[in-house]
């Protein structure tokens, strides 16, 4: 079978008619970061923001005419507010709009300042220590650039869209997942530039039928950037965990994330230390790789909660790798106790919050 190429993905997004304008989208240079890998076509649309509802529509007719032609096995079309608004401003500037998933409880960002940390590993045995208790889980996999909850859940294949809008989340070990990682090829780079990942990221939350969902868990990206500002301003969230090993560079970078959280109002739930020792799996003998106790005495110093600690060990490796989570082929390990008891202490903090003060979990609309 032909290939299509580029130029004639170019070609048929031009019977694509703006409805504000009246002139196709590829005149108005609103096609932005077309990639062609293996019959994989994925774009990005430059619109303004304020009308997203409008333009939801042209998205999906673009997807359906590249997705058409010859050799194109899929196509991904993402909204970016990257383009401005043509007309200036008539009222003083507000915050991003927030996303509104009104059957979402609450929402966890689990972050790191830096990458490397096991943040995501983390975050996944979270997520089953908290479906153990017999709460309803989902695990959004943020990380656009490296997403590794496929693996780590144990999950394969691609999501289904009965509508053709909305997906269905992929499901394991009791929690619900959504990850980029399941619409692209491992091999494939994703090259996006920030608006175009913080688009996909909402379009993940926002066209994925979650369900009712007591939890939500955020895997994010590593690192303080405007991608993690811009999910940090607007999804509603309930608060947020830090992951960080003991070393003072990792707690440097650890200490930017908290003060971007507290920086956008986010309730900062405390600090988790990975890999906070090594026990030898035939003597016993522990060994303070990374030095030990550092994230405690950094969240005492930046009046934060600790969460817990959490061993360098090979079996946590090991079942991370095989995509069976410690806490699920051996939740009576101490590895496993030890994320359960970290679960526990997240969520009581959610409870406080949703239950305490008269305070409920954000439920703001989307404009």
């Amino acid at each position: 079978m032909a290939k299509a190429t580029e130029q004639q993905i170019l070609d048929a997004l031009r019977t694509i008619i703006d409805p504000v304008a009246g002139r196709d989208i590829v005149t108005l240079g609103m096609v932005q970061g077309l990639a062609l890998n293996n019959g994989n076509a994925q774009f990005a649309l430059g619109i303004d923001p304020a009308k997203a509802q409008q333009y939801e529509a042209v998205r999906l007719a673009a997807e359906r005419v590249v997705g058409d032609l010859p050799g194109i096995f899929s196509a991904t079309a993402l909204l970016t507010a990257e383009r401005a608004p043509a007309a200036p401003p008539a009222a003083p500037r507000q915050g991003p709009a927030k996303i509104s998933l009104p059957t979402v409880r609450s929402i966890v960002a689990v972050a790191s300042g830096k990458g490397g940390v096991g943040k995501s590993t983390t975050t996944t045995n979270l997520a089953c220590a908290l479906a153990a208790k017999g709460l309803k889980v989902g695990l959004l996999d943020a990380d656009i650039y490296g997403p590794s909850q496929p693996r780590l859940m144990g999950i394969t294949g691609k999501p289904r869209s009965p509508d053709g809008k909305v997906m269905e989340p992929m499901r394991n070990h009791g929690v619900k997942v959504m990850s980029i990682g399941f619409l692209l090829d491992d091999d494939k780079p994703v090259i996006w530039r920030g608006p175009m990942v913080v688009s996909a990221l909402q379009q993940m939350l926002r066209d994925v039928a979650w369900g009712e969902l007591d939890i939500l868990l955020i895997d994010m990206p590593p690192g303080t950037g405007d991608i993690q500002l811009s999910m940090a301003q607007t999804v509603p969230l309930t608060g947020s965990v830090i992951v960080s090993t003991p070393q003072d560079i990792a707690l440097i970078d650890a200490r930017r994330g908290l003060a971007m959280f507290r920086r956008v109002e986010v309730p900062v739930f405390g600090f988790v230390e990975n890999m906070s020792y090594f026990a030898c799996p035939h003597c016993g003998e522990r060994t303070d790789i990374f030095g030990h106790g550092g994230a405690a005495a950094e969240a005492a110093k930046l009046d934060t909660d600790f969460l817990g600690e959490i061993p360098l060990h090979l079996a946590i490796r090991e079942t991370s790798d095989a995509g069976t989570p410690i806490v699920v082929t051996d939740p009576t390990s101490p590895h496993s106790l030890a994320y359960a008891a970290i679960a526990d202490k997240v969520w009581g903090k959610v409870e406080s919050i949703l239950g305490g003060g008269g305070r409920t979990a954000p439920r703001i609309v989307m404009g």
